[in-house]
């Protein structure tokens, strides 16, 4: 199985408000977060607004990922659905574009139980050859995976990775203890990543890496050395990110940072809203502050 560690950005999906996918930015995008060090790209995850795309615009994000990453780093697609045919369908697309793992995702409507949401998670596992991240929201997701069905899936061979955005963190270490090295655990931004890594995370998969990716690949090295105290003065100055991030809406709080780095990303997809002239100030101060 593939070795997934370190920088994932959750990419933005650039859409026009004819609904195109701006590919040129976003291409340029990824060539540049790579550039400054990165360990793999994650389009569609939360910050890419997957449920806000149709599945052409899906596609497209994914597959325009693929070709600028050039095997560069690994890409690690979003997959989610409420329908368990569709994500099929939708990890068998990506494996063959060339994705070389699957953020598996959990939408809902009506409440699921345990064996439903387990059965959710193997079908995409069963139906693809790459490795599975399986995601767990509980803020936004109806049904969410309890630690009996994370550590039952984590005995399936393809699933390796868990990216828990739960906020807590003792959840993070009983999965650990509960999974040992089956599940590897990823941060969000939802956590303290150097907390993570400090007892015993693989990385992080997080929106604000797109607009800081340079600083969040040195905080990811000097945890990987274990040079905690430089660890912690740089995640202290990291964390004004996160609580942007926490405040305002997740799309948009990261379109407004690439904006004023140069990006054309555009709005977030209606029914959302793009951020106020205040709180676009708020991000671009935290944002110099960090360059």
């Amino acid at each position: 199985m593939a070795d997934f560690h370190g920088v994932f950005p959750y990419l933005v999906s650039p859409v026009d408000p004819a609904g195109h996918v701006r590919t040129e930015v976003l291409g340029r995008l990824c060539d540049d977060l790579i550039k400054a060090g990165v360990h793999g790209l994650t389009p569609l995850g939360s910050t890419g607004e997957f449920a806000y795309l149709n599945n052409a615009q899906r596609v497209q994000v994914v597959a325009t990922t693929i070709e600028a990453a050039q095997g560069r780093v690994p890409v690690v697609a979003g997959v989610a659905s409420t329908s368990t045919a569709d994500a099929v369908a939708q990890a068998k697309a990506y494996q063959k574009r060339g994705a070389a793992g699957i953020l598996a995702i959990l939408e809902a409507y009506f409440p699921l139980s345990d064996a439903q949401v387990e059965a959710y998670f193997r079908a995409i596992a069963d139906a693809v050859d790459i490795p599975i991240v399986i995601y767990t929201n509980p803020n936004f997701q109806r049904s969410d995976l309890t630690l009996d069905v994370i550590a039952r899936l984590a005995e399936h061979p393809r699933i390796g990775y868990i990216k828990d955005a739960s906020t807590n963190t003792g959840r993070l270490l009983s999965i650990m203890n509960r999974c040992g090295d089956s599940l590897k655990v990823f941060s969000a931004s939802a956590h303290i990543p150097a907390a993570v890594m400090l007892i015993g995370g693989h990385g992080w998969m997080a929106g604000p890496a797109c607009i800081i990716p340079r600083q969040s690949v040195e905080l990811y090295n000097l945890c990987r050395r274990a040079r905690w105290d430089e660890a912690m003065t740089v995640q202290r100055k990291l964390w004004r990110i996160n609580e942007a991030f926490a405040r305002f809406n997740l799309a948009a709080c990261i379109k407004a940072g690439l904006a004023s780095q140069g990006y054309d990303v555009g709005d977030p997809v209606p029914p959302q809203a793009p951020l106020t002239a205040e709180q676009r100030k708020v991000v671009e101060a935290e944002l110099r502050d960090l360059s």
